[in-house]
C-alpha cells in the first residue's frame, strides 16, 4: 500500500539536504527587511517601490505553488525539487548583481519561481518519510526552518549590511543551495506515486487565472494607497479583475478534471481550520518582521545590525518551543499548544502596542521572546494537526495549497502593513493637530519656552518660528508612534481572534 513506503535511507540521513533548503528558501523572504533602505539608495528607488523587492519574490513563489504536483509528476518529485533548488541558486546570484530596481524584481521573481516548489514538496517529504507517529518530531525539525530561518534572517542581514554589502545577503545562498541540490541528488527518493508519469496535462486555464489573479492582487496592495486606494479608477478596475481571476480559479479548479490543485482536501475539517489559522500566523510573522525593525531604525535610531538583533530573542523562543514539542507532542493534545501559542502571540504583539520612545533594549527582548515562543508552540503542531487525517498520496497536493494560501497571507500581511503605517499615522497627525492651537496653553507654555532656549543663537521671531517647527515635528513623530501601536495591536487581536477555529479541529490521536 503507498502509505506503507518507506525511504531505503534513514530519514534524518535523508532530510539533511530538504532542510537545507527550506532555511535558505525561507531566510530570503526576510533577510532583505533591514536592508531595503540600502538597496533602495542604490538603486535611486522610493521605500514603495523597494518594497516590490520582497513582496515580488513571495506572489512568485506563490503562482508555481499550486502547480507543484503537476511538475512533480512530469518530472519525477525529486527531480523537480533540484531544479527548483538550482533556479532558486542561480537567481540568488542575480540578485546580488542587480545594478537597477527592474533587474533586481526580475531576479526576486526567478528566485520565487524557484523557491516555490522547495517548501511544500520538503513538507511533503519530511510528512512521507516517517511513520505516523514520528511526525509530530519531524514537522519539530521542519518548524525550526520555516520559524527561525525569518527571524534569523534580519540578524545576518543586518549584520552583512553593515559590515560587508547587501549584494552578499543573496551570494551567501549559492554554496548552500549547491550543496543542497548535490545532497538531493544522492539523499533523497520518491516514493511509488510520487515519481515520473506519462501524459500528464496542466491545467492551462487554471494557471492562467492564479497568476492574473495574484499578480492584480498584489499590484492593488502595493501601489493602492499611493493612488488612495478605490479613489482611483485604476485600482477599481484592476482589483475588479483580480477577484473575477480569483473567482475563475477556483470554479474551473470545481469543474476542471485535471485541475491544478485538487480542492477536495478542504472537505477535511483538520485542513481547512489549520490551514486558516497557519494563514494569519504567517501574516502576522511576516508584518511583524517588516515593521519592528522599520520601527527600531526609523524611531529609535538603531543601525541595520542593531535592529535585526533584536530578533534574536525571538529566536530563542523559537527554540525553546522546538525542544518542548519534540519531547512532549506525542504526550500532550497538540491542540493545547496552538491554543497557548496563539494567546502568546497575541499577548506579545499587544505588548509592543505599548511602546514608546523612552524604551530599554528589555522592552523589546521579552515581548520578542514570548512571541518566538508562540510561534513555536503554534505554528509546528498546527501544520501536523492540519494534515493528520489526509492519506500519504495527497499530501503534495495538499502542502502544495496550504503553501499557496501562506504565501498569500504572509504577501498580504507584508503590504498591508506599509498601508497601516501610513493611514494611520495620517489619522493621529489629523486628531493631534488641533492641540496645536493658541488656545492650548500647555502648547504655547513649551513653544515659548524653546523659543527662549533658541533665543541665545537668532532673533526672536526666527526662533519663534523654529520653536513651532520643533514642535510640529514631535507631533509627525508621535502621530508615525501611534501608527506602530496601533498596527501591533491589530495583529493581537487578530491571534485571539483565530483561536475560537480549534474547536473544529479532532484530537490527534498518539
Amino acid at each position: 500500500m503507498e502509505q506503507e513506503w518507506k525511504p531505503s535511507v534513514n530519514p534524518w540521513i535523508m532530510i539533511i539536504p530538504v532542510m537545507l533548503a527550506v532555511f535558505i528558501y525561507v531566510l530570503d523572504g526576510t533577510i532583505g527587511n533591514v536592508a531595503l533602505p540600502h538597496m533602495a539608495g542604490s538603486f535611486s528607488a522610493t521605500r514603495d517601490e523597494s518594497m516590490w523587492i520582497l513582496t515580488s519574490y513571495l506572489i512568485a513563489a506563490g503562482i508555481v505553488i499550486p502547480a507543484v504536483d503537476f511538475f512533480s509528476k512530469v518530472f519525477g518529485r525529486k527531480n523537480f525539487f533540484i531544479i527548483s533548488i538550482l533556479v532558486f541558486t542561480i537567481a540568488s546570484m542575480l540578485c546580488g548583481m542587480a545594478k537597477n530596481i527592474e533587474f533586481m524584481i526580475f531576479a526576486r521573481i526567478l528566485q520565487g519561481f524557484g523557491g516555490g516548489g522547495i517548501l511544500p514538496i520538503s513538507q511533503a517529504i519530511m510528512l512521507e518519510a516517517f511513520p505516523k507517529e514520528k511526525r509530530g518530531l519531524a514537522m519539530s525539525v521542519f518548524g525550526m526552518g520555516v520559524i527561525l530561518a525569518p527571524i534569523i534572517g534580519p540578524v545576518l542581514g543586518g549584520w552583512i549590511t553593515d559590515n560587508w554589502s547587501w549584494p552578499w545577503i543573496f551570494y551567501i545562498n549559492v554554496p548552500f543551495g549547491c550543496i543542497s541540490a548535490i545532497l538531493s541528488k544522492k539523499l533523497v527518493e520518491d516514493p511509488p506515486y510520487a515519481r515520473k508519469q506519462k501524459n500528464v496535462k496542466i491545467d492551462g486555464k487554471g494557471f492562467f487565472y492564479l497568476t492574473i489573479w495574484l499578480v492584480t492582487l498584489q499590484t492593488v496592495l502595493d501601489k493602492g494607497n499611493n493612488a488612495d486606494w478605490f479613489n482611483a479608477t485604476w485600482v477599481c478596475w484592476t482589483f475588479a479583475i483580480s477577484m473575477a481571476a480569483c473567482a475563475l480559479f477556483f470554479h474551473s479548479q470545481l469543474t476542471n478534471k485535471n485541475s491544478l490543485v485538487d480542492l477536495s482536501v478542504f472537505k477535511d475539517q483538520n485542513f481547512s481550520a489549520g490551514t486558516i489559522i497557519q494563514v494569519v500566523i504567517q501574516a502576522v510573522l511576516y508584518a511583524s518582521l517588516a515593521i519592528l525593525p522599520q520601527f527600531l531604525q526609523s524611531m529609535m535610531g538603531y543601525t541595520a545590525f542593531l535592529s535585526g538583533a533584536t530578533m534574536m530573542p525571538r529566536g530563542f523562543g523559537s527554540m525553546t518551543a522546538m525542544v518542548m514539542t519534540a519531547l512532549f507532542s506525542n504526550k500532550i493534545d497538540n491542540r493545547l499548544f496552538v491554543i497557548v501559542g496563539l494567546a502568546l502571540i497575541g499577548g506579545a504583539s499587544l505588548v509592543f502596542g505599548s511602546l514608546n520612545l523612552q524604551i530599554s533594549n528589555m522592552n523589546i527582548a521579552v515581548p520578542n521572546y514570548f512571541m518566538g515562543l508562540g510561534m513555536g508552540l503554534s505554528m509546528v503542531p498546527i501544520m501536523n494537526l492540519s494534515v493528520a487525517t489526509l492519506r500519504n498520496d495527497q499530501m503534495t497536493n495538499a502542502t502544495g495549497l496550504q503553501n499557496l494560501l501562506k504565501n498569500i497571507g504572509s504577501a498580504i500581511g507584508t503590504s498591508l502593513v506599509a498601508t497601516m503605517l501610513t493611514r494611520f499615522a495620517q489619522v493621529h497627525q489629523y486628531m493631534l493637530v488641533g492641540k496645536m492651537s493658541e488656545l492650548n496653553p500647555a502648547f504655547i507654555e513649551r513653544v515659548q519656552s524653546t523659543a527662549g532656549a533658541l533665543m541665545q543663537y537668532t532673533e526672536g521671531s526666527v526662533a519663534h518660528y523654529m520653536a513651532q517647527y520643533s514642535q510640529y515635528g514631535q507631533l509627525i513623530k508621535q502621530s508615525t508612534l501611534w501608527a506602530f501601536i496601533d498596527s501591533f495591536r491589530i495583529f493581537g487581536l487578530l491571534c485571539f481572534a483565530v483561536i475560537p477555529l480549534m474547536l473544529f479541529i479532532k484530537k490527534l490521536k498518539h
